[in-house]
């Protein structure tokens, strides 16, 4: 379990990619203290560490998070946010983040006001039900208040304030209009929404399990 709030802009060093999936190399401050099978969340995506040396680490991305995620865009040099998981006697400095994203959006703009930089993204509406104003939301692993929200035919517009700090200690700050950033919605809302959905009637709230799986398993059938 991860906070949102980001401990380090690391950078990518090397990345190995193999059809969907990647092998990404680190850089970060603190490689040396980690250990093989800890969790880090890069840009809010938690990742298995897998190698590490002095001064940077390797984590494997599987198909799925290739597909689900922003990690795919990355290259040489590019900066990451990094946070390593909470310890039982952390604080609680932002909120509740999995490291599993949801979904991706897009940056749309970026207003200066006063020592704020009033941020703004769109999402479809599969994530924008989950985004409410003055509520959490992770954009890249950094835990941010939603200060508006608005719905334009399909897709969400909700923006964020970000105080100087924020800007300048994670990747916000490089990023453009149009860039791709993962966002994890709060996890208390979607179990709420999970629980009130819930039918007892199970048998009606069952995927159909493809064919593939049969014939791979076909013990199963």
């Amino acid at each position: 379990m991860f906070t949102g709030i980001i401990e380090e802009k690391g950078s990518v060093s090397q990345i190995t990619q193999n059809g969907s999936s990647l092998v990404l190399e680190l850089n970060c401050s603190f490689a040396k203290e980690l250990s093989l099978g800890e969790s880090v969340a890069v840009n809010g995506v938690c990742l298995t560490v897998t190698n590490i040396s002095d001064s940077s680490f390797c984590a494997d991305v599987t198909p799925e998070t290739f597909r689900r995620t922003s990690l795919g865009a990355l290259s040489a040099g590019s900066p990451v946010n990094l946070e390593r998981a909470m310890k039982a006697d952390g604080r609680f400095g932002g909120h509740i983040v999995s490291g599993h994203i949801d979904g991706t959006g897009k940056l749309l703009n970026s207003v200066k006001e006063d020592n704020a930089v009033n941020v703004f993204f769109s999402v479809d509406e599969k994530l924008g039900r989950y985004i409410i104003e003055k509520g959490s939301v992770a954009i890249d692993g950094i835990s941010l208040t939603v200060a508006s929200v608005s719905k334009e035919n399909s897709r969400y517009i909700f923006s964020i304030a970000v105080i100087p700090h924020t800007w300048e200690n994670t990747t916000l700050c490089k990023k453009n209009a149009g860039a791709v950033v993962n966002i994890e919605c709060d996890v208390v809302g979607k179990y709420i929404e999970h629980f009130l959905n819930f039918k007892s009637d199970t048998g009606k709230n069952e995927e159909k399990i493809p064919e593939e799986f049969y014939s791979n398993f076909p013990s199963y059938h």
